[in-house]
């Protein structure tokens, strides 16, 4: 997925620790773009916490009436340092890349692409979508992968089942009652992602990697983690050292996201949908981008962006640049 934001903000994101045993993150909206746009809720990056382990970025969407809005339709964008994640509950949308790739994401599989030093890619609403309804999500790659050739992975995990409960690990390992499920999508720091579904009045105890920071966001239901009650689109932050994180849905069925991973101990600067290090070079990858779709004059002989398709629709140009130099934003401590 692209950010489609008009002005989006340059986010320095270096990790910070929270001294609260879970930290509620709320979403803002923001509109996919056009007069029908789709609405996402966004909980990561913002100004109290941009970074999950490597998660730096998680859009949740839906259930949406594609007839009403237009739904998801992202024409051909780059993206270059991060890995995007996309897990649905319902619809299709389909996966082209500029290295190749093309799949069809659905509901329960995990399709992973690593952008590594530059692709680009669209996403285009399945013909037979009429409810559209998921999370879009980036890790960003540490610094020793994050100029690695670009990749693609699809995943569908078996799902785990209790009495009352499931869970359908994509990324890492999880372990409920004893069952564990670990995912083997191949991923440049240590991550975990999964889908929690609870019936009505259920308890349980997710057995999570101590070293870990975790977010569980909410979709629908009403959910208590480690005593803190999240509502629904609200993301739930719990930082390393939890050997367990303790859920109990209330008189409705609960539906889930759960991630977490290492922390990345990088300082990394994310602007539109580069995620880079330094302002000259966030610079760099927009002119190059620029010149490669021929938005605006330069050298588009690197090609890190392309080579994509012919008779594809027109690509999505990068936005105006900040009046000032792009800097660091620090999380409060």
């Amino acid at each position: 997925m692209s950010n489609l934001e008009h002005s989006p903000a340059e986010i320095d994101c270096c990790k910070v620790a929270s001294h609260a045993e879970v930290e509620i993150l709320t979403p803002r909206e923001v509109p996919l773009g056009g007069p029908r746009a789709m609405t996402v809720f966004r909980t990561l990056p913002q100004k109290q916490r941009s970074l999950i382990g490597a998660w730096c970025f998680l859009d949740h969407y839906g259930p949406d009436d594609v007839k009403a809005t237009g739904g998801m339709n992202v024409p051909r964008h780059p993206h270059t340092g991060l890995q995007t994640v996309s897990w649905l509950f319902t619809g299709g949308i389909n996966h082209l890349d500029s290295a190749g790739f093309k799949a069809t994401v659905r509901p329960g599989e995990v399709n992973l692409m690593t952008a590594g030093h530059g692709i680009s890619h669209s996403e285009i609403l399945t013909d037979d979508t009429t409810i559209l309804h998921g999370a879009q999500l980036w890790t960003a790659l540490p610094d020793h992968a994050r100029n690695m050739e670009h990749t693609f992975e699809n995943y569908r995990p078996e799902p785990l089942h209790g009495d009352d409960w499931s869970i359908s690990v994509f990324l890492g390992s999880y372990e409920i009652a004893g069952q564990r499920s670990t995912s083997p999508v191949i991923t440049h720091t240590e991550l975990g992602g999964a889908e929690l579904r609870l019936a009505p009045n259920t308890e349980i105890e997710v057995l999570v990697p101590e070293h870990h920071e975790h977010g569980v966001l909410v979709d629908s239901g009403a959910l208590n983690v480690n005593g803190q009650q999240l509502a629904p689109r609200e993301l739930g932050f719990v930082r390393a050292g939890c050997k367990t994180l303790r859920l109990a849905s209330g008189d409705d069925p609960v539906l889930a996201l759960l991630i977490g991973g290492e922390p990345l101990n990088e300082d990394i600067l994310m602007w539109w949908n580069f995620v880079g290090r330094t302002h000259e070079e966030v610079l760099a990858f927009r002119a190059q981008w620029q010149a490669e779709i021929a938005a605006e004059p330069g050298d588009a002989s690197a090609d890190r962006f392309g080579p994509f398709p012919p008779n594809t629709p027109a690509a999505l140009p990068a936005p105006t640049l900040p009046t000032v130099r792009l800097r660091p934003r620090v999380n409060p401590s």
